[in-house]
């Protein structure tokens, strides 16, 4: 079992053989989506979380019996126990599940579980997946299929992250970040790209690299790989993979002559040509990474038997995953959009998106470093990324899991932008970029942290200003 701080896997186990599950950390975007399936599919289920989330209530709604705060006490009568890799090993349920001997599995595993004997579609990649397994959703539904899905994110447009379809189609993003997603066994993977990124747990960029080839290698021989030519990474993948003995179909999407399934981009409305014949992407999100995504889930949701031409109408109605180039508001003519971007490549598409939609304005961007280490190994690139917009402010790093290194900061980044740049105080932050920000002009909120709840911040202070103008 790889990348999980648990003991024992499920391999090929199915939900019948789980008994009653019980959730540490259930208010997760990935944890909740699980539960979710499971609920949906007939399991008890039971969770806590260290906050009161949103998501609780819900889940216990549908039947959960969910807690606030962990304790022993909380496993009670479950057979099984799933932690994702946020959970730390002393955790007390955790320690109570060892001492009992309780099955304890990984979310991943948990996952694998619920899609088993479903026609799975992995989506994966180090940017693009979350959007790309919603749109393969989208366009499913939108073709008179109901696939079940699990998401990384609340999708608005579906309501809920995940759900249990009437099809045997399962569509679920598969994390790479510490090489869960070796534990499903897809018929179909789309891999956006494949670039150095979490190498707190990898190391190097040829153990992601190496990673991604061992999650090719679980395809079937009737299975199929769609990887995004556009991206170097990806396209290799693709290359090494034909060269394998047994190997699955392996399809080429993107913008160039050679490949299967040819993206041709246009800001005003992008065509796919594939199998054949040509169908118009009537995208509401923007940007050519978006295109491509859409490229990807269209050929995954063909390959499976969807109507092509009703697949691609769908998308008309697709209008993204949060923190997705969300947009949160307007003031005074000003838009404010969040987005989860927290790779270099990530930032660079979401200011690509921020420059086509401002349309000649100006682009003012509040960014959040998420995790140390990813600072360390990208702090150049995210200058070079950030340096694209007309203002830029950059919180301190958001740690989630990592504890400090000494002598990594926000300043990594800011030392390679213009002065000011290093905001030490969001408020003061956020006052400076509603000041800089004229009518027609967008405020991008950016990062994986909770610098999304500035979006709100920025609202009421481009209204302030407004105000004090009037």
């Amino acid at each position: 079992m790889s990348g999980t701080n648990t003991e024992q896997g499920a391999g090929a186990t199915g939900l019948d053989a789980l008994g009653t599950v019980h959730f540490v950390g259930i208010g997760g975007v990935g944890m909740s989506a699980v539960a979710r399936v499971m609920i949906a599919r007939g399991v008890a289920v039971s969770g806590s979380d260290a906050k009161d989330l949103p998501v609780m209530a819900d889940l216990a709604g549908l039947g959960a019996r969910v807690t606030v705060g962990y304790g022993a006490e909380n496993v009670g009568g479950a057979e099984t126990v799933v932690a994702g890799s946020a959970i730390r090993p002393n955790n007390p349920e955790l320690l109570a599940a060892r001492a009992r001997g309780l099955r304890i599995l990984h979310r991943s595993e948990a996952l694998a579980a619920a899609m088993e004997g479903s026609r799975v579609v992995a989506v994966a990649g180090t940017h693009g997946k979350t959007t790309t397994t919603s749109m393969t959703t989208w366009m499913l539904r939108g073709a008179g299929l109901d696939p079940s899905f699990a998401i990384g994110a609340n999708i608005p447009a579906l309501g809920v992250n995940a759900a249990s379809g009437k099809t045997d189609i399962f569509v679920a993003e598969a994390d790479e970040s510490d090489e869960s997603f070796l534990n499903y066994r897809p018929l179909i993977e789309i891999v956006t790209n494949v670039e150095a990124d979490h190498l707190d747990h990898y190391g190097t960029a040829e153990a992601v690299h190496a990673a991604f080839d061992a999650f090719a290698a679980l395809l079937p021989a009737d299975g199929a790989l769609l990887a995004c030519a556009d991206d170097a990474g990806a396209r290799a993948l693709a290359e090494r993979l034909r060269r394998a003995a047994d190997a699955p179909r392996v399809l080429l999407y993107g913008t160039a002559p050679d490949v299967d399934v040819r993206v041709r981009f246009d800001p005003a409305g992008s065509v796919v040509d594939f199998a054949g014949a040509t169908h118009v992407l009537p995208l509401t999100v923007p940007g050519l990474h978006n295109a491509l995504n859409a490229a990807g889930a269209f050929a995954a949701a063909v390959i499976l038997g969807a109507d092509a031409g009703k697949a691609a109408a769908s998308l008309a109605g697709f209008s993204g995953a949060a923190r997705r180039f969300e947009f949160k508001g307007e003031e005074g003519g000003v838009r404010v959009f969040d987005d989860y971007a927290h790779h270099p490549t990530e930032v660079r598409a979401a200011l690509a998106a921020a420059r086509a939609v401002a349309g000649g304005h100006g682009v003012h961007v509040l960014f959040q470093p998420h995790l140390f280490s990813r600072t360390r190994e990208f702090a150049a690139q995210f200058a070079g990324a950030l340096s694209a917009a007309d203002t830029v402010r950059v919180l301190d790093i958001y740690p989630a899991r990592e504890d400090p290194i000494p002598g990594v900061t926000s300043e990594l980044v800011t030392s390679n932008l213009p002065a000011g740049s290093y905001a030490s105080d969001a408020g003061r932050a956020v006052a400076e970029l509603a000041g800089a920000a004229a009518a027609g002009d967008i405020i991008l909120t950016v990062g994986a942290g909770d610098v999304t709840a500035q979006g709100e911040v920025l609202l009421a202070a481009l209204r302030e200003k407004g105000s004090r103008a009037r």
